[in-house]
């Protein structure tokens, strides 16, 4: 399984750490997300949300960053689980008790 975080330690969002931290994204980037939505319904062009999509994006980015920072060993233990299992949550509810408990939802 290749690494969650490139040469430089920025986070590489494939399915499986996106899945892995969904939770932690939801919660923190709730706001962005909803803002980012409101605009897309409010005017289908995608031009228009670019702005709004490159918030949700930096903040998404962000706490998969801080994540990793914070829970190295179980958010790479939980996402090759998920890699392995093609995400799978319910193979992987070991690893996913285990990252939650290390990396509590705020």
């Amino acid at each position: 399984m290749a690494s969650v975080v490139d040469a430089v330690g920025e986070p590489i969002p494939t399915s499986s750490v996106l899945m892995s931290a969904a939770k932690h994204i939801e919660i923190t980037c709730m706001s962005e997300n909803v803002e980012f939505l409101k605009c897309k319904k409010k005017d289908p062009n995608p031009e228009k949300c670019l702005d709004k999509g490159r918030q949700a994006t930096r903040c998404a980015l962000g706490v998969l960053k801080d994540l990793y920072q914070r829970c190295k060993d179980p958010m790479e233990t939980y996402v090759g689980c998920m890699y392995y299992h093609t995400n799978e949550f319910d193979l992987c509810r070991k690893e996913q008790q285990a990252f939650e408990k290390a990396c509590p939802l705020k």
